[in-house]
Protein backbone atom coordinates (compact mmCIF):
# COMPACT_ATOMS: atom_id res chain seq x y z
CA UNK A 1 0.00 0.00 0.00
CA UNK A 2 1.29 3.48 -0.89
CA UNK A 3 1.87 5.96 1.93
CA UNK A 4 0.54 9.52 2.00
CA UNK A 5 3.57 11.03 0.29
CA UNK A 6 3.38 8.58 -2.62
CA UNK A 7 -0.37 9.05 -3.05
CA UNK A 8 0.11 12.82 -2.86
CA UNK A 9 2.50 12.79 -5.83
CA UNK A 10 -0.16 11.58 -8.27
CA UNK A 11 -2.55 14.54 -8.07
CA UNK A 12 -1.38 17.35 -5.77
CA UNK A 13 0.41 20.59 -6.67
CA UNK A 14 2.10 22.17 -3.62
CA UNK A 15 2.92 25.83 -3.00
CA UNK A 16 6.50 27.14 -3.24
CA UNK A 17 7.61 23.84 -4.77
CA UNK A 18 9.57 22.91 -7.88
CA UNK A 19 8.11 19.44 -8.30
CA UNK A 20 10.77 18.24 -10.73
CA UNK A 21 13.56 18.51 -8.16
CA UNK A 22 11.88 18.56 -4.76
CA UNK A 23 11.64 15.61 -2.39
CA UNK A 24 8.24 14.15 -1.54
CA UNK A 25 6.25 16.03 1.11
CA UNK A 26 6.09 14.56 4.60
CA UNK A 27 2.74 12.96 5.42
CA UNK A 28 1.48 14.40 8.72
CA UNK A 29 -1.20 12.42 10.56
CA UNK A 30 -1.41 13.99 14.02
CA UNK A 31 -0.67 17.24 15.86
CA UNK A 32 -0.77 18.42 19.45
CA UNK A 33 0.79 21.42 21.16
CA UNK A 34 4.07 22.23 19.42
CA UNK A 35 4.41 18.71 17.99
CA UNK A 36 3.56 17.00 14.70
CA UNK A 37 3.76 13.28 13.85
CA UNK A 38 4.19 11.77 10.40
CA UNK A 39 2.78 8.52 9.01
CA UNK A 40 6.01 6.71 9.90
CA UNK A 41 5.75 7.61 13.57
CA UNK A 42 8.41 10.35 13.52
CA UNK A 43 7.91 13.33 15.84
CA UNK A 44 8.68 16.94 14.87
CA UNK A 45 8.78 20.18 16.84
CA UNK A 46 6.91 22.87 14.90
CA UNK A 47 9.48 25.65 15.34
CA UNK A 48 7.63 28.15 13.15
CA UNK A 49 4.05 27.45 14.30
CA UNK A 50 3.13 26.32 10.77
CA UNK A 51 3.83 29.70 9.16
CA UNK A 52 3.09 31.67 12.36
CA UNK A 53 -0.53 30.50 12.71
CA UNK A 54 -0.85 27.89 15.48
CA UNK A 55 0.43 30.18 18.22
CA UNK A 56 -1.62 28.48 20.95
CA UNK A 57 -0.56 25.03 19.82
CA UNK A 58 -2.05 22.46 17.49
CA UNK A 59 -5.48 21.06 18.38
CA UNK A 60 -5.87 23.46 21.30
CA UNK A 61 -8.94 22.24 23.18
CA UNK A 62 -10.23 25.74 23.95
CA UNK A 63 -10.37 26.49 20.24
CA UNK A 64 -11.60 23.10 19.02
CA UNK A 65 -14.43 23.15 21.59
CA UNK A 66 -15.47 26.66 20.50
CA UNK A 67 -15.60 25.65 16.84
CA UNK A 68 -17.44 22.40 17.61
CA UNK A 69 -20.03 24.27 19.66
CA UNK A 70 -20.52 26.88 16.95
CA UNK A 71 -21.01 24.36 14.12
CA UNK A 72 -23.90 22.80 16.04
CA UNK A 73 -25.80 26.11 16.06
CA UNK A 74 -24.86 27.96 12.88
CA UNK A 75 -22.45 26.49 10.37
CA UNK A 76 -22.51 29.19 7.69
CA UNK A 77 -24.57 32.01 6.25
CA UNK A 78 -23.51 34.47 3.57
CA UNK A 79 -22.38 37.78 5.03
CA UNK A 80 -24.07 40.06 2.49
CA UNK A 81 -27.41 41.05 3.95
CA UNK A 82 -26.97 38.88 7.05
CA UNK A 83 -25.00 38.97 10.28
CA UNK A 84 -24.48 36.71 13.28
CA UNK A 85 -23.29 36.71 16.87
CA UNK A 86 -19.73 35.40 16.34
CA UNK A 87 -18.96 38.09 13.74
CA UNK A 88 -20.44 40.93 15.81
CA UNK A 89 -18.68 39.80 18.99
CA UNK A 90 -15.37 39.31 17.20
CA UNK A 91 -15.57 42.80 15.70
CA UNK A 92 -16.24 44.23 19.17
CA UNK A 93 -13.32 42.30 20.69
CA UNK A 94 -10.92 43.28 17.91
CA UNK A 95 -11.78 46.97 18.11
CA UNK A 96 -11.11 46.76 21.85
CA UNK A 97 -7.50 45.60 21.38
CA UNK A 98 -6.58 47.23 18.05
CA UNK A 99 -5.03 50.74 17.97
CA UNK A 100 -7.72 53.16 19.09
CA UNK A 101 -8.26 54.77 15.67
CA UNK A 102 -9.61 51.54 14.15
CA UNK A 103 -13.42 51.49 13.91
CA UNK A 104 -14.59 49.14 11.16
CA UNK A 105 -13.96 45.46 10.43
CA UNK A 106 -14.14 43.91 6.94
CA UNK A 107 -13.86 40.11 6.72
CA UNK A 108 -11.88 38.18 4.11
CA UNK A 109 -10.56 34.63 4.03
CA UNK A 110 -6.72 34.80 4.05
CA UNK A 111 -3.80 37.19 4.36
CA UNK A 112 -3.45 37.97 0.66
CA UNK A 113 -7.12 38.83 0.34
CA UNK A 114 -6.94 41.03 3.44
CA UNK A 115 -4.21 43.03 1.69
CA UNK A 116 -6.11 42.93 -1.61
CA UNK A 117 -9.13 44.49 0.11
CA UNK A 118 -6.94 47.11 1.80
CA UNK A 119 -5.37 48.22 -1.48
CA UNK A 120 -8.75 48.38 -3.19
CA UNK A 121 -10.14 50.38 -0.25
CA UNK A 122 -7.30 52.87 -0.60
CA UNK A 123 -7.67 53.26 -4.35
CA UNK A 124 -11.46 53.62 -4.15
CA UNK A 125 -11.22 55.98 -1.16
CA UNK A 126 -9.58 58.55 -3.45
CA UNK A 127 -11.73 57.67 -6.46
CA UNK A 128 -14.91 58.30 -4.45
CA UNK A 129 -13.58 61.74 -3.57
CA UNK A 130 -12.95 62.51 -7.24
CA UNK A 131 -9.18 62.26 -6.80
CA UNK A 132 -7.42 59.92 -9.24
CA UNK A 133 -4.44 58.31 -7.51
CA UNK A 134 -2.68 55.34 -9.03
CA UNK A 135 0.56 54.73 -7.09
CA UNK A 136 1.28 52.56 -4.05
CA UNK A 137 4.34 53.18 -1.87
CA UNK A 138 5.94 50.07 -0.36
CA UNK A 139 9.16 48.89 1.22
CA UNK A 140 11.95 47.19 -0.69
CA UNK A 141 11.86 43.41 -0.14
CA UNK A 142 8.40 43.56 1.41
CA UNK A 143 5.98 40.66 1.10
CA UNK A 144 2.21 41.03 1.29
CA UNK A 145 0.78 37.97 -0.47
CA UNK A 146 0.28 36.31 -3.83
CA UNK A 147 -2.94 37.79 -5.23
CA UNK A 148 -2.29 40.52 -7.78
CA UNK A 149 -2.68 43.63 -5.64
CA UNK A 150 -0.81 42.06 -2.75
CA UNK A 151 1.86 40.76 -5.11
CA UNK A 152 2.22 44.21 -6.67
CA UNK A 153 3.02 45.64 -3.26
CA UNK A 154 5.55 42.87 -2.61
CA UNK A 155 9.15 43.31 -3.63
CA UNK A 156 10.57 39.79 -3.78
CA UNK A 157 11.42 38.83 -7.36
CA UNK A 158 11.41 35.12 -6.53
CA UNK A 159 7.62 35.41 -6.25
CA UNK A 160 6.85 38.17 -8.75
CA UNK A 161 9.18 37.45 -11.69
CA UNK A 162 6.75 36.20 -14.37
CA UNK A 163 4.11 38.80 -13.50
CA UNK A 164 6.09 42.07 -13.25
CA UNK A 165 4.57 43.68 -16.36
CA UNK A 166 1.02 43.05 -15.14
CA UNK A 167 1.29 44.59 -11.66
CA UNK A 168 -0.04 47.80 -10.13
CA UNK A 169 2.16 50.90 -10.09
CA UNK A 170 4.37 50.71 -7.00
CA UNK A 171 7.28 52.90 -5.87
CA UNK A 172 9.64 51.55 -3.21
CA UNK A 173 11.62 53.02 -0.36
CA UNK A 174 14.14 51.29 1.90
CA UNK A 175 12.92 50.19 5.34
CA UNK A 176 14.07 52.89 7.78
CA UNK A 177 16.96 52.16 10.13
CA UNK A 178 18.24 54.49 12.82
CA UNK A 179 21.01 55.74 10.51
CA UNK A 180 19.04 56.31 7.29
CA UNK A 181 15.80 57.98 8.42
CA UNK A 182 16.53 61.28 6.66
CA UNK A 183 17.52 59.51 3.45
CA UNK A 184 14.34 57.40 3.46
CA UNK A 185 12.25 60.51 4.08
CA UNK A 186 13.98 62.28 1.17
CA UNK A 187 13.22 59.35 -1.13
CA UNK A 188 9.62 59.34 0.06
CA UNK A 189 9.35 63.08 -0.57
CA UNK A 190 10.62 62.64 -4.12
CA UNK A 191 8.02 59.95 -4.78
CA UNK A 192 5.06 61.90 -3.41
CA UNK A 193 6.08 65.00 -5.38
CA UNK A 194 6.21 63.15 -8.70
CA UNK A 195 3.43 60.56 -8.40
CA UNK A 196 -0.23 60.45 -7.41
CA UNK A 197 0.12 58.27 -4.35
CA UNK A 198 -2.92 56.51 -2.90
CA UNK A 199 -1.40 54.39 -0.12
CA UNK A 200 1.72 53.39 1.77
CA UNK A 201 1.79 49.71 2.76
CA UNK A 202 4.29 48.21 5.17
CA UNK A 203 5.00 45.33 7.51
CA UNK A 204 5.47 47.16 10.82
CA UNK A 205 8.86 46.62 12.49
CA UNK A 206 9.54 43.16 10.98
CA UNK A 207 9.67 42.11 7.32
CA UNK A 208 8.85 38.43 7.59
CA UNK A 209 9.46 36.78 4.21
CA UNK A 210 12.44 39.09 3.58
CA UNK A 211 14.27 37.19 6.31
CA UNK A 212 12.81 38.57 9.54
CA UNK A 213 14.49 41.91 8.91
CA UNK A 214 13.83 44.52 11.61
CA UNK A 215 13.46 48.24 11.04
CA UNK A 216 13.08 51.43 13.07
CA UNK A 217 9.79 52.40 14.69
CA UNK A 218 10.98 56.01 14.77
CA UNK A 219 11.70 55.98 11.04
CA UNK A 220 8.41 54.28 10.21
CA UNK A 221 6.60 56.90 12.31
CA UNK A 222 8.22 59.66 10.27
CA UNK A 223 7.15 58.12 6.97
CA UNK A 224 3.58 57.54 8.17
CA UNK A 225 3.33 61.12 9.42
CA UNK A 226 4.38 62.55 6.07
CA UNK A 227 2.00 60.30 4.15
CA UNK A 228 -0.95 61.13 6.35
CA UNK A 229 -0.27 64.84 5.90
CA UNK A 230 -0.92 64.23 2.19
CA UNK A 231 -3.96 62.00 2.75
CA UNK A 232 -1.99 58.96 1.57
CA UNK A 233 -3.62 56.07 3.43
CA UNK A 234 -1.21 54.01 5.53
CA UNK A 235 -1.76 50.24 5.55
CA UNK A 236 -0.15 48.11 8.26
CA UNK A 237 0.20 44.49 7.17
CA UNK A 238 0.11 42.74 10.57
CA UNK A 239 -0.62 39.31 9.10
CA UNK A 240 2.67 37.96 10.44
CA UNK A 241 3.33 40.36 13.34
CA UNK A 242 -0.16 40.44 14.86
CA UNK A 243 -1.39 38.78 18.04
CA UNK A 244 1.63 39.06 20.28
CA UNK A 245 4.60 37.96 18.22
CA UNK A 246 6.65 41.16 18.53
CA UNK A 247 5.88 41.61 22.24
CA UNK A 248 2.85 43.90 21.97
CA UNK A 249 -0.42 42.46 20.67
CA UNK A 250 0.22 44.39 17.46
CA UNK A 251 3.48 45.87 16.20
CA UNK A 252 1.57 49.07 15.39
CA UNK A 253 1.24 49.70 19.11
CA UNK A 254 4.89 50.81 18.96
CA UNK A 255 3.99 53.60 16.53
CA UNK A 256 2.91 57.08 17.55
CA UNK A 257 1.21 57.58 14.19
CA UNK A 258 -1.31 54.79 13.76
CA UNK A 259 -2.17 53.20 10.41
CA UNK A 260 -5.41 54.05 8.63
CA UNK A 261 -5.95 50.42 7.59
CA UNK A 262 -4.72 47.15 9.14
CA UNK A 263 -4.56 43.61 7.76
CA UNK A 264 -4.84 40.58 10.09
CA UNK A 265 -4.82 36.83 9.51
CA UNK A 266 -2.68 33.77 10.40
CA UNK A 267 -2.77 33.73 14.24
CA UNK A 268 -6.20 35.41 14.13
CA UNK A 269 -7.82 31.95 14.15
CA UNK A 270 -4.74 30.13 15.50
CA UNK A 271 -4.52 28.15 12.27
CA UNK A 272 -7.91 26.55 12.89
CA UNK A 273 -9.78 28.20 10.03
CA UNK A 274 -9.06 30.43 7.00
CA UNK A 275 -10.22 33.90 8.00
CA UNK A 276 -8.76 37.39 7.76
CA UNK A 277 -9.66 40.96 8.61
CA UNK A 278 -9.11 44.34 7.02
CA UNK A 279 -9.83 47.02 9.62
CA UNK A 280 -9.99 50.76 9.01
CA UNK A 281 -10.72 54.13 10.52
CA UNK A 282 -14.10 55.85 10.46
CA UNK A 283 -12.62 58.36 7.99
CA UNK A 284 -11.90 55.61 5.47
CA UNK A 285 -15.32 54.02 5.92
CA UNK A 286 -17.13 57.37 5.56
CA UNK A 287 -15.64 57.89 2.08
CA UNK A 288 -17.80 54.97 0.88
CA UNK A 289 -21.08 56.38 2.23
CA UNK A 290 -23.14 57.87 -0.58
CA UNK A 291 -26.55 57.93 -2.22
CA UNK A 292 -24.72 56.60 -5.26
CA UNK A 293 -24.71 52.81 -4.92
CA UNK A 294 -21.52 52.33 -6.92
CA UNK A 295 -19.53 54.24 -4.30
CA UNK A 296 -20.01 51.34 -1.89
CA UNK A 297 -17.22 48.79 -1.50
CA UNK A 298 -18.31 46.12 -3.98
CA UNK A 299 -15.79 43.54 -2.92
CA UNK A 300 -16.84 40.18 -1.49
CA UNK A 301 -15.65 36.73 -0.53
CA UNK A 302 -18.13 33.87 -0.28
CA UNK A 303 -16.80 32.81 3.12
CA UNK A 304 -16.50 36.30 4.62
CA UNK A 305 -17.25 36.40 8.34
CA UNK A 306 -17.55 32.60 8.51
CA UNK A 307 -19.14 31.73 11.88
CA UNK A 308 -16.69 28.88 12.55
CA UNK A 309 -13.70 31.10 11.82
CA UNK A 310 -15.09 33.83 14.05
CA UNK A 311 -15.62 31.31 16.86
CA UNK A 312 -12.02 30.13 16.52
CA UNK A 313 -10.76 33.72 16.56
CA UNK A 314 -12.76 34.56 19.68
CA UNK A 315 -11.33 31.53 21.49
CA UNK A 316 -7.84 32.51 20.36
CA UNK A 317 -8.25 36.05 21.68
CA UNK A 318 -9.38 34.65 25.01
CA UNK A 319 -6.13 32.69 25.15
CA UNK A 320 -4.01 35.62 23.93
CA UNK A 321 -4.84 37.64 27.03
CA UNK A 322 -4.70 34.72 29.49
CA UNK A 323 -2.06 34.60 32.24
CA UNK A 324 -0.59 31.33 31.01
CA UNK A 325 -0.01 32.62 27.46
CA UNK A 326 1.38 35.94 28.69
CA UNK A 327 3.82 34.01 30.87
CA UNK A 328 4.88 31.77 27.99
CA UNK A 329 5.38 34.75 25.68
CA UNK A 330 7.62 36.36 28.29
CA UNK A 331 9.57 33.13 28.79
CA UNK A 332 10.22 32.63 25.06
CA UNK A 333 11.25 36.27 24.67
CA UNK A 334 13.85 35.92 27.43
CA UNK A 335 14.98 32.48 26.24
CA UNK A 336 15.70 33.92 22.79
CA UNK A 337 17.83 36.65 24.38
CA UNK A 338 19.75 34.12 26.43
CA UNK A 339 20.40 31.97 23.36
CA UNK A 340 21.63 35.02 21.44
CA UNK A 341 24.08 35.80 24.24
CA UNK A 342 25.53 32.29 23.88
CA UNK A 343 25.95 32.22 20.09
CA UNK A 344 26.23 35.81 18.86
CA UNK A 345 30.01 35.68 18.43
CA UNK A 346 30.06 32.37 16.56
CA UNK A 347 32.14 32.72 13.35
CA UNK A 348 29.38 31.16 11.22
CA UNK A 349 26.89 33.86 12.27
CA UNK A 350 26.71 37.14 10.39
CA UNK A 351 23.94 38.65 12.53
CA UNK A 352 21.46 37.47 15.14
CA UNK A 353 18.42 39.33 16.47
CA UNK A 354 15.15 38.85 18.32
CA UNK A 355 11.92 40.71 18.94
CA UNK A 356 9.27 39.18 21.15
CA UNK A 357 9.01 35.50 20.23
CA UNK A 358 10.77 36.02 16.88
CA UNK A 359 14.40 34.87 16.66
CA UNK A 360 16.44 35.20 13.47
CA UNK A 361 20.07 34.53 12.62
CA UNK A 362 21.86 35.13 9.34
CA UNK A 363 24.52 32.61 8.44
CA UNK A 364 27.86 33.88 7.17
CA UNK A 365 27.19 32.02 3.93
CA UNK A 366 25.88 33.19 0.56
CA UNK A 367 23.02 31.10 -0.78
CA UNK A 368 19.90 31.30 -2.91
CA UNK A 369 16.52 31.73 -1.27
CA UNK A 370 15.41 28.41 -2.75
CA UNK A 371 18.44 26.33 -3.67
CA UNK A 372 20.38 23.18 -2.86
CA UNK A 373 22.20 24.54 0.20
CA UNK A 374 19.02 25.96 1.67
CA UNK A 375 17.31 22.60 1.09
CA UNK A 376 20.17 20.83 2.88
CA UNK A 377 19.67 23.09 5.91
CA UNK A 378 15.98 22.28 5.90
CA UNK A 379 16.68 18.55 5.73
CA UNK A 380 19.26 18.86 8.50
CA UNK A 381 16.59 20.16 10.84
CA UNK A 382 13.93 17.70 9.69
CA UNK A 383 16.24 14.72 10.25
CA UNK A 384 16.59 15.88 13.86
CA UNK A 385 12.87 16.32 14.39
CA UNK A 386 12.74 20.11 14.13
CA UNK A 387 10.67 22.03 11.56
CA UNK A 388 12.46 25.23 10.55
CA UNK A 389 12.25 26.72 7.04
CA UNK A 390 15.34 28.86 6.31
CA UNK A 391 14.76 31.98 4.21
CA UNK A 392 17.94 31.84 2.17
CA UNK A 393 20.74 32.17 4.71
CA UNK A 394 18.35 33.30 7.45
CA UNK A 395 17.26 30.73 10.02
CA UNK A 396 14.34 31.89 12.12
CA UNK A 397 12.39 30.50 15.05
CA UNK A 398 8.83 31.60 15.75
CA UNK A 399 7.38 28.88 17.98
CA UNK A 400 3.89 28.33 19.37
CA UNK A 401 3.46 30.10 22.70
CA UNK A 402 2.76 26.73 24.33
CA UNK A 403 6.08 25.16 23.35
CA UNK A 404 7.69 23.50 26.36
CA UNK A 405 11.05 24.59 27.75
CA UNK A 406 12.57 21.29 26.64
CA UNK A 407 11.21 21.55 23.10
CA UNK A 408 12.52 25.09 22.77
CA UNK A 409 15.91 24.01 24.07
CA UNK A 410 16.03 21.21 21.48
CA UNK A 411 15.54 23.82 18.74
CA UNK A 412 18.43 25.86 20.14
CA UNK A 413 20.62 22.76 20.45
CA UNK A 414 19.89 21.76 16.85
CA UNK A 415 20.80 25.22 15.57
CA UNK A 416 24.03 25.08 17.59
CA UNK A 417 24.81 21.67 16.07
CA UNK A 418 24.20 23.09 12.60
CA UNK A 419 26.67 25.92 13.24
CA UNK A 420 29.36 23.33 13.91
CA UNK A 421 28.69 21.49 10.63
CA UNK A 422 28.04 24.11 7.94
Amino acid sequence: MQNLSQRDKKHLWHPLTQHKTSSLPVGIVKAKGALLWDDKGNEYIDGIASWYTTMYGHCNETITKAVTKQMQHLDFVMFSGFTHEPAVTLAERLIHILPNNQEKIFFNDNGSTAVEAAIKMALQYHHNKGDKRDTIIAFEDGFHGDTFGAMSASGLSSYNGPFEEFLLKVKRIPPPQEDNIEDVLAQLENIVQHHNCAAFIFEPLVQGAAGMKFHSAKGLNTSIKRCQELDILCIADEIMTGFGKTGANFASENLENKPDIMCLSKALTAGMFPLSVTSCTQKVFDAFLSDEVHKGFFHAHTFSGHPLGCAAALAGMELLESDVILERRAYITQAHKDFIANIQHHPKIKEVRSMGVILALDLNIEMERYGNLRDKLYQFFMERGVILRPLGNTIYVLPPYVITNGELQKIYNTITELLETV
